[in-house]
């Protein structure tokens, strides 16, 4: 039952819950369609499907995911990872466009069930916080930019956010835009933006409806060619595989693979947000197998890839939801609508579904935290940016490729090239201490101590030794002893071994002793394995600094 959480809150389910989970349901599925629709058409497929990629995994979710609040469906930081693949593969066959999206979906699916399985949750801590800002800013801009055309009322060939951008402006200047159609879109976005702030109030669908009345009042898609979403099909979304060709493959492993990581990373920061509010604790593997089964769902149910949303799940709380229930109505209501009432929204506009998602993307912009991070650490603001231009000018699938990458260089610089000081005791401070900090602080002549602030690995190895020797060569007194203040280091591996085996011997060779402090008992293991301990000799491990302090006095007192 661990993997299955929403059958255990099933059995706890308490009957006054039910009511809040069916208001709350019937208020999501108001919003669920007018949003499942606009992310469809901004993913590159027709608008249907966005309501089969929400039927089906929201169903899922509510028996795999352990958050009770979380809503989950297609969202606008995933459209230009689909589009970026489902546009120049699919030719404009819709058919092809959603297996192709349908694969992506369980590529991503299996990549995060496999991963909850393997307890390999934390994987998206490596994509730090000014990494994040970084692509969802270029994910914001891609999908604003892309939304445009269908605003003004035109079409252009995609070729990049940059270049598109380009391609928007020459359209306009040409006189290419439907000037009605942009009156209705940029009413439709400024009535979402004026509502967003009122909870209660469900400015998008108020805003789509609206616009739904007015064109098909005045008969806009005939006398203005105001393009229009049409009749959907009816019927449920039937369980079909969705095949694609060999030269397809390799592209949409590596959007399966993106998607995988986009939406675990949005969906852990959101469910724990909430997990906090409410008091309880959401295992991030078993939000990934979640996540995964509900990926897997839309895949084999006509759907493309989805995620958590940052702005139904607000929806679903505000409303009164208490469990995954909620999610179980909404998705039920879908399904309800294109059982009896297909037709319903078949004046939607289109440019009233571009404005709802360029609703979403102005959301997704984090400029605030942007110039926090200018304030504090201009470095990590720098490498937003970058993230930032990558998705920008390459695309989603290269940019966050690139955020990915320089995640990992992120995370290796500390260790890489670590902090490392030569430490004294100051007249006035408690224990010893950077003597770069503290000029005064008092040094024992002959003895040189030296801490390095990071594990020993193979890439900082040479520069441990660079600067333990250029420590020696720096003392003010002929060095008799060095004393590592090893607590910081938690690891050292076969390169780094044999480099402080090599240091160990140079000193032997000049008459200095070779010690470590408060080395940690697991990397004392490592050493006996590398046969490196019993060369130091285990009276040359202190188990503190003045400890080592201490025995240094005693046998070479002044």
């Amino acid at each position: 039952m661990r993997w299955l959480p929403g059958l255990v809150t099933l059995r706890r389910y308490k009957a006054a819950w039910l009511t809040h989970d069916i208001v709350a349901g019937l208020v999501l599925a108001t919003m669920l369609v007018p949003v499942g629709i606009a992310y469809a058409v901004a993913s590159g497929v027709p608008g249907i499907y966005g309501l089969y990629a929400t039927i089906i995994p929201l169903l899922a979710y509510a028996v795999f995911g352990p958050s009770r609040i979380l809503v989950l469906g297609p969202d606008s930081s995933l459209a230009p990872v689909i589009l970026a693949v489902v546009l120049p593969l699919s030719g404009g066959d819709p058919l092809r466009a959603i297996a192709l999206a349908g694969m992506m979906a369980v590529v991503s699916g299996i990549v995060c069930i496999v991963a909850g399985f393997a307890k390999l949750g934390f994987i998206t801590e490596l994509l730090s916080k000014p990494i994040r800002y970084g692509y969802m800013n270029g994910i914001a801009l891609t999908v604003l930019i892309s939304q445009l055309p269908t605003l003004f009322g035109f079409k252009i060939d995609g070729d990049g956010p940059l270049r598109d951008l380009w391609a928007i402006a020459r359209a306009i200047f040409r006189g290419d835009s439907n000037w009605i159609t942009f009156a209705i879109g940029a009413g439709t976005l400024a009535l979402i933006l004026l509502l967003k702030g009122h909870k209660r109030i469900p400015g998008i669908l108020i805003a789509v409806v609206g616009a739904t009345l007015i064109v098909g009042a005045l008969d806009l898609s005939t006398r203005a060619d105001v393009s229009v979403l049409g009749p959907l099909p009816e019927g449920l979304p039937a369980f079909s595989v969705p095949w694609i060709s060999y030269p397809d493959i390799g592209p949409v492993l590596i959007g399966g693979l993106t998607v995988a990581l986009v939406s675990f990373a949005d969906t852990s920061v959101l469910s724990r947000a909430y997990a906090a509010r409410t008091g309880e604790k959401v295992d991030p593997n078993q939000e990934m197998v979640g996540l995964g089964a509900a990926n897997l769902a839309a895949g084999f149910f006509q759907g493309f890839p989805i995620s958590s949303s940052s702005s139904r799940t607000p929806v679903a709380e505000a409303s009164g939801s208490r469990t995954q229930l909620t999610g179980v109505v909404g998705a039920l209501s879908v399904a309800l609508l294109l059982l009896v009432a297909p037709n319903l929204l078949q004046d939607l506009p289109s440019a009233a579904l571009a404005a709802v998602v360029i609703a979403s993307a102005i959301g997704l912009f984090e400029i605030d935290d942007l110039g926090r991070l200018l304030r504090i650490q201009a470095w990590e603001f720098w490498l937003s940016i970058v993230c930032f231009l990558g998705v920008a000018v390459f695309g989603a699938i290269p940019g966050i490729g690139m955020a990915v990458v320089l995640a990992i260089i992120e995370f290796l610089w500390d260790g890489w090239r670590p902090h490392s000081a030569v430490l004294g005791r100051p007249n006035d401070v408690e224990g010893y201490h950077d003597i770069t900090r503290y000029p005064g602080a008092r040094q024992i002549p002959g003895l040189v101590l030296f801490r390095w602030d990071a594990p020993l690995f193979f890439a900082n190895a040479e520069l441990f030794k660079e600067r333990v020797l250029a420590a020696v060569a720096a003392s003010p007194s002929t060095v008799r002893r060095v004393v590592v203040a090893a607590e910081p280091v938690t690891s050292v591996d076969v390169t780094s071994a044999d480099v402080v085996a090599e240091m160990l011997e140079e000193f032997q060779a000049r008459g200095i002793d070779l010690c470590f402090a408060e080395l940690k008992d697991p990397v004392k293991d490592k050493l006996r394995r590398f046969e490196l301990y019993e060369k130091i000799g285990s009276e040359r491990f202190f188990p503190t600094i003045e400890g080592a302090v201490a025995s240094y006095v005693q046998e070479n007192p002044t």
